[in-house]
């Protein structure tokens, strides 16, 4: 008998939590939506964010609030979310610093983003790019390339910052290629963008969205993009892909949405069927070409894949950096 009760608690047990999924996600979002932002505002990552949430909003009949939560290159807003209530009222407009480089990057991590963290969306994606002052001489990557052979660690590549993506695909570059372009961190875009600008240093690796303007004015030149295809937006720039040897260089910056770990799969369902419906329409995609972004919007499981893969990658290119991890 027992053995009966006991099995008939289970069943009970799963016959409510069956129940409970759908009517959690039926009823939400029953207060507004905090969108933590794990970076300063004004740059394009946030930027990005406050577009989704302005429609996501919208479409979920609650305020969608934006929260910067910057410091840690992202690690204090992403701990943010780890920490807050699973029921989907606290989400996470995330990149690949805090996701995927830090947990390889620090020995101790105050969350695991795989375990603390449950994949919403993959929100968009955008190319690094590799820009030069127009002193640097060279107009191509195979230029670069060999006036970095010529002057071998004479030459210096701008990033955001040690251990960033920019700073990974730098690393990259100089393994596929064997030259010696000398890393300058930054702390940050902005500053990085500001000195390749007054020609300080020849070339930066940098987010697409705060050195397009000044592409368009020609103040820069676009060497490479990062993507393995060259972007609508930008056709005429080519693929780092596309030179000799470097037919697998690919180091996309991307955008993904994050609810706590333990959320109910039907709240997140919900959650990225309307950023989803949010990031196709013609509307949004034409903002975010002006941002340099194309929006994605795929499932949680296919996110969670992109996740594994990126994580691997990153892996393999922050050895080629020598950095310790801190």
């Amino acid at each position: 008998m027992r053995h009966l009760h006991a099995i008939g608690c289970a069943v009970l047990a799963l016959v409510s939590a069956a129940w409970i999924a759908p009517a959690a996600a039926q009823s939400f979002p029953s207060k507004p939506v905090a969108m933590v932002v794990p970076y300063a505002p004004g740059g394009g990552h946030d930027s990005m964010a406050r577009m989704v949430a302005e429609q996501l909003a919208a479409r979920l009949g609650q305020s969608v609030i934006v929260e910067n939560r910057a410091g840690a290159n992202g690690r204090i807003g992403a701990e943010v979310v780890a920490r807050a209530a699973p029921d989907g009222h606290t989400i996470l407009f995330a990149s690949p610093a805090e996701i995927v480089i830090a947990p390889i990057a620090y020995e101790r991590m105050p969350y695991d983003p795989m375990k603390d963290l449950a994949p919403v969306t993959l929100a968009g994606i955008t190319p690094l790019v590799i820009v030069a002052h127009p002193s640097a001489g060279v107009k191509t990557l195979p230029e670069l390339i060999a006036k970095a052979k010529a002057e071998p660690g004479k030459l210096s590549f701008g990033t955001a910052g040690n251990a960033s993506s920019q700073h990974l695909a730098g690393a990259w570059l100089n393994n596929l290629t064997g030259i010696d372009l000398q890393h300058v961190p930054y702390k940050g875009a902005a500053p990085a963008t500001n000195d390749v600008l007054g020609g300080q240093i020849p070339f930066a690796i940098v987010g697409m969205a705060p050195v397009l303007p000044h592409i368009k004015a020609g103040k820069l030149l676009p060497i490479a993009v990062t993507t393995r295809e060259r972007v609508k937006w930008a056709e005429n720039v080519p693929t780092a892909a596309e030179t000799a040897g470097l037919a697998d260089f690919e180091v996309p910056h991307w955008m993904g949405v994050f609810a706590p770990g333990g959320t109910p799969a039907g709240i997140v369902a919900k959650l990225r069927d309307e950023i989803a419906a949010v990031l196709g329409t013609p509307e949004f995609k034409d903002r975010m070409a002006k941002l340099g972004v194309d929006p994605v919007g795929n499932t949680p499981e296919e996110f969670h894949a992109f996740l594994a893969a990126e994580t691997e990658k990153f892996r393999k290119m922050y050895a080629l950096t020598g950095l310790p991890p801190q």
